[in-house]
């Protein structure tokens, strides 16, 4: 069989401002950047994306794409390591690893669109549909819009929702209360600090945070703090779990949570730790030390590799991205009773960029 070369490979950065001021216990914004990645042989063109700095997209252009670009297309594995090379000296954390993660889901989306089937029938599913938990409840929202948007997943199925916490610490236990009391005692209630507190403080809410019925507490402390996170997670109460790896930007940091005992569910991001190539080396690294996994934000990028993933508990229905994917994406999946379901008829991610709804965002 002939190679298939890659002709094009094109980033595009678009920002979109928010619905409301947005913060969490350790940050705080007003818009979100979407780098759109287009990989094309001939009219058939891989999508894949990024919730990133405008920059990412200048690397790609710039760096990457001259490095992809002429490849074949049936080898994203092969091109996965090639840019892993070019980023070398650029140091290949942060910004770098969006980028490649962008590309590298563009490029196994071309893959499966050249071969005319989903992307969850080319990476071989275990499952056809994937559990939600509605995210959202920013520290900016006021308790009345927290407890509509909580309430309002809850009541159309979902099984869990999360709220972010730690930017007044004085007032967490209160707005935790007004969650539990707007959602009832049957839907799962999530937390997230975003690395806002210190150990002994995160404790002490961990108790608080128990007696409201809270299951999941994700990054009490920073996640940089791994002997922190594990002793956070060895005495948090029965029945809760500490989980972290959003800003695992590759193999190695995932695996320093793993081998620090820092986590009960380990976090994986495919628009930051690699695309869907750092994904499954994620995937496989949690099955190894036989914990379990969950998607972090980008609900329609994870669909497929979270269908192919077996040890993976849940995907995150993040507030801002799921917005963004509508307005972008024709196609994008909505949820049904709190599961998104995979649609095997449509090719590779299945998604189609509306890019006359996009234009007014570019940067």
């Amino acid at each position: 069989m002939d190679r298939v070369l890659i002709e094009e490979v094109r980033a595009t950065a678009y920002t979109v401002p928010t619905d409301a001021p947005e913060s969490d216990g350790t940050l705080a914004w007003s818009a979100t950047t979407m780098v759109l990645v287009e990989a094309r042989v001939g009219k058939v063109i891989g999508l894949g994306y990024s919730y990133t700095h405008a920059s990412a997209a200048a690397l790609i252009n710039q760096e990457l794409a001259l490095r992809v670009v002429g490849g074949d297309a049936m080898a994203p594995v092969q091109h996965w390591h090639v840019m892993q090379e070019v980023v070398r000296n650029l140091g290949r954390a942060g910004i770098a690893a969006t980028a490649i993660s962008a590309v590298d889901a563009a490029l196994w989306d071309l893959k499966a669109r050249l071969l005319g089937i989903s992307l969850v029938l080319l990476f071989g599913p275990v499952r056809d549909r994937v559990p939600l938990y509605g995210s959202g409840g920013f520290t900016s929202y006021a308790f009345e819009r927290l407890e509509q948007q909580l309430a309002h997943w809850s009541a159309v199925g979902f099984g869990a929702v999360k709220m972010k916490v730690g930017r007044l610490p004085r007032d967490d236990v209160a707005r935790v209360r007004a969650a539990r009391e707007a959602i009832g005692p049957h839907t799962a209630l999530f937390v997230d600090a975003n690395g806002a507190y210190a150990p002994r403080q995160a404790l002490e809410k961990a108790e608080a945070f128990a007696a409201l019925g809270v299951r999941w507490f994700e990054e009490p402390v920073s996640s940089d703090d791994l002997a922190g996170l594990r002793f956070v997670r060895e005495r948090v109460p029965s029945g809760m779990v500490v989980s972290a790896g959003e800003y695992a930007y590759g193999i190695d940091d995932f695996r320093s949570l793993l081998q620090a005992g820092a986590v009960d569910v380990l976090q994986a991001d495919v628009t930051r730790c690699g695309g869907y190539t750092g994904f499954g080396m994620a995937a496989s690294l949690a099955e190894m030390y036989h914990t379990p996994l969950s998607s972090h934000t980008a609900p329609a990028l994870h669909l497929p590799i979270a269908c192919a993933t077996r040890g993976l508990e849940h995907m995150e229905w993040f507030h801002d991205h799921a917005r963004i994917e509508r307005l972008f994406f024709e196609g994008a999946p909505e949820p049904a009773r709190g599961v998104l379901c995979a649609d095997l008829s449509r090719p590779g991610n299945g998604l189609e960029f509306r890019r006359s709804d996009a234009a007014r965002y570019a940067v």
